[in-house]
């Protein structure tokens, strides 16, 4: 019997992809872990993997965009009459909300279903002989980007998948044992946007499904969340001399914006009221702090986040930002990276941008826009003398957050910044 494919829900406020390619045509041959096409969605560009054995009989939409749960294409047998099953497929779709049916809950549980750009495949193609032995082996395009950038050979995996194939826990499970490289990690300052004016291109434009997304989310924020501002200023002295002396001993060098992760997080923990979402009928107050840090991609925005900040070390902190900011930077983050953020932080202090307001990443109730470190005349002891001060900015939704509280929260992350040591306890 033919099975029609739907546009599967690939992250959590997608609500429509737009098909970039078909990677298999009419006529085509497929079995359950070939990649049918590439799907643009919200935060990335990612694969739609078959759960399917069978010919490819029919494709909806050769490009454009689809909404969830939209009518993609048709598998089944050589030969066989789809257009019953299409059919009754439009038919149960007519007056439906865009939602995903529950006849693809499994498939979107199961987060190979979708895997990072099919740049990772097409190189896997390409290089070498054990490239060439690892696509004969079954495993998900997921487990084999990962085997890719580990420089694992999946010869030496055992797979736990349906008929053995290799899936991401498989390969998770090689690198803990220690068996497989680190992956390299690209230093990068965050944001980035590496677009120069001899790449630029005017004129119309096409409205990307992660610009679409931005859009709507903020519009929603801004227009709906009724944002105050708190502004204060901090002295850096000590946090600059804090850096130099761990970076002058230690190999990770750690940036400002650890810092700042840091210091947010722990005043989060003395202040829950501030790590909580709004959700229309009740308030959440959120036990674990997982903070936001809004990358500048050349799309728009993604906000990769640091699970259990609060927890991490400095150096633990900067290996991560980077990690998911070079992602970001590739459209290589996992919709799982991007979920769950408690408290989101905005840092434009590198573009020498002295204070700014940034608008709320719902459903947060707050979110700290950073400034640059100006050298300013400032009074210590009765005297003028130089001194360097870093104004932040946090927007606070006033349906959670009041005031005072928000007073208190800064007044807590000033003091963790201005004695950078309290944070090492």
């Amino acid at each position: 019997m033919a099975d029609v494919i739907r546009m599967p829900r690939m992250s959590d406020t997608m609500e429509e992809g737009n098909i970039v390619e078909w990677l298999k045509k009419v006529g085509d041959e497929v079995e359950p872990g070939d990649v049918l096409a590439e799907v643009e969605t919200d935060k990335a560009t990612m694969e739609l993997e078959s759960y399917q054995d069978g010919v490819l009989l029919y494709i909806g939409v050769e490009s454009g965009p689809v909404p969830v749960n939209g009518i993609l294409a048709v598998i089944g047998e050589k030969g066989e009459d789809y257009k019953p099953a299409l059919a009754a497929a439009e038919s149960s779709s007519e007056g439906e909300q865009k939602e995903e049916p529950t006849d693809n809950a499994d498939s979107a549980a199961k987060t190979e279903s979708v895997s990072e750009s099919s740049d990772t495949k097409t190189s896997d193609d390409s290089k070498g002989q054990s490239a060439s032995d690892d696509s004969r082996i079954k495993s998900s395009p997921l487990a084999r980007s990962m085997a890719k950038e580990y420089d694992i050979n999946l010869k030496n995996i055992e797979g736990s998948g349906e008929n053995n194939r290799i899936i991401k826990k498989d390969i998770e499970e090689y690198i803990a044992s220690g068996k497989g490289k680190q992956a390299k990690t690209e230093s990068v300052n965050i944001p980035v946007i590496e677009s120069g004016l001899a790449d630029f291109e005017y004129g119309d434009h096409p409205v990307s499904q992660m610009r679409k997304t931005i859009a709507r989310r903020l519009a929603e924020s801004k227009y709906s969340a009724p944002h105050f501002y708190l502004t204060i200023a901090i002295d850096m002295d000590n946090a600059i001399k804090s850096r130099k002396s761990i970076n002058e001993n230690s190999e990770t060098r750690i940036s400002f914006n650890d810092f700042v992760v840091k210091a947010s997080a722990l005043a989060l923990r003395k202040h829950p009221s501030i790590n909580a979402s709004w959700f229309g009928d009740k308030i959440t107050y959120h036990k674990e702090i997982n903070v936001g840090v809004a990358v500048a991609v050349a799309d728009g925005l993604l906000v990769p986040v640091i699970n259990n900040a609060d927890y991490k070390s400095l150096s633990s902190i900067n290996g991560e930002v980077k990690e998911l900011a070079g992602k970001a930077k590739t459209k290589k983050l996992q919709p799982k990276e991007m979920q769950g953020n408690t408290f989101t932080i905005s840092n434009l202090g590198m573009f020498d941008i002295e204070e700014f307001t940034a608008i709320i990443n719902p459903p947060d109730s707050c979110i700290l826009a950073i400034g640059s470190i100006k050298k300013i005349p400032v009074v210590k002891d009765g005297a003028v003398v130089p001194g360097n001060v870093m104004k932040v900015t946090l927007s606070c939704d006033h349906r959670v957050v009041d005031g005072a509280s928000g007073a208190q929260f800064l007044a807590t992350f000033k003091s963790y910044l201005e004695n950078p040591v309290m944070m090492l306890v």
